[in-house]
């Protein structure tokens, strides 16, 4: 993928389940394509071109925001692991991506972008699409906080391998975030609501950012992480509520139990390994947990417990639940 971008010239965008896997230093990265929550200009960009190639999607309910793309099939070519699409017409079976992909970036033409002009679009630099910092302090922690504290670049300073995110209230505010390829990965997963089930790494050196759901049906693994002696670093954001289901579909069924996690996280130490836990309800103690787990604790298992108020969102997400809520709700179309 990488080989063709650079060879062609074209714009090159990631889907959020994508994030991560291709370099956002390749000079036409234009940053995350969600729909109506992409990235500044990256949707119009990509829904007025000519043409466009996606690797590998998937366009479910979730990753296409209640299906309101504003896609034209008949302009897109569709590479899937073994077989392409173009447009309305055929499908090309047993043709690998990888062979598809390498041999199109050797017969590309490339393209020579029009001069740079300073207008304003150039809000879209990377720079600029950073979440700005909170103008004052706030009696809670706010979720944009915790992301900025639970970024690649902290992966980076605590020298981690992996940066993880589960659910789409994860993306929702990592989409932005500009990820460094030159020292860990990024992996972020939204696929059926699986609430952080499948958040397995084979690194011991893991930076996660999970939900408390998440926590409540993977618990158990924090005393395998024990025995195994990793040093990750675990953000549990605790809000009290399900939130991202609130803006879908509200219900009581949406308000759940809360736990003292780190009380949890104490217990299943028991004394027994490397294990560091604490409490943060303000953004001046979210600071110093993050400089602690970096630093004196480097070589602890580090689990961060931040309280959140629990109607505490992004508009991100607001557009996005509201979009998903029309189209999951919307009446059966016998065929």
């Amino acid at each position: 993928m990488v080989d063709l971008a650079e060879a062609s010239g074209y714009a090159v965008a990631t889907m959020p389940s994508a994030k991560g896997l291709v370099p956002e230093t390749l000079p036409r990265f234009i940053g995350t394509y969600w729909g109506a929550v992409s990235t500044a200009f990256c949707a119009e960009i990509v829904e007025s071109a000519d043409a466009y190639l996606f690797a590998g999607p998937i366009f479910n309910d979730y990753s296409s925001v209640g299906y309101s793309f504003l896609l034209k099939k008949d302009k897109a070519v569709i590479v899937q692991p073994d077989r392409v699409t173009v447009g309305n017409g055929p499908t090309f079976g047993c043709v690998m991506m990888k062979d598809f992909l390498a041999a199109l970036a050797g017969s590309v033409t490339t393209q020579t972008p029009p001069p740079t002009k300073t207008t304003g679009g150039s809000s879209c630099r990377r720079g600029s699409r950073r979440r700005a910092s909170l103008g004052s302090r706030c009696a809670s922690t706010s979720y944009s906080s915790t992301y900025r504290r639970c970024s690649p670049e902290t992966a980076r300073s605590s020298q981690k391998r992996e940066t993880r995110g589960s659910t789409a209230r994860s993306s929702s505010c990592h989409k932005d975030a500009a990820t460094p390829t030159d020292c860990c990965r990024y992996e972020f997963q939204m696929q059926y609501g699986s609430i952080g089930c499948d958040r397995e790494s084979f690194s011991d050196n893991v930076c996660t950012l999970n939900h408390q759901l998440v926590e409540q049906v993977t618990a158990q693994d924090v005393s395998t992480m024990l025995r195994c002696d990793q040093k990750s670093i675990i953000f549990l954001i605790n809000n009290g509520g399900y939130t991202i289901e609130v803006e879908i579909h509200d219900g009581l069924y949406n308000v759940i139990k809360n736990w003292n996690y780190t009380a949890l996280i104490d217990a299943i130490h028991n004394g027994d390994g490397n294990c560091w836990t604490t409490k943060v309800t303000c953004e001046e103690e979210l600071t110093e947990a993050v400089h602690t787990a970096t630093g004196h604790n480097k070589d602890c298992l580090c689990f961060i417990e931040v309280i959140a108020h629990k109607d505490d969102t992004s508009k991100e997400l607001l557009e996005w639940g509201s979009r998903v809520c029309a189209a999951n709700s919307r009446p059966p179309n016998p065929q």
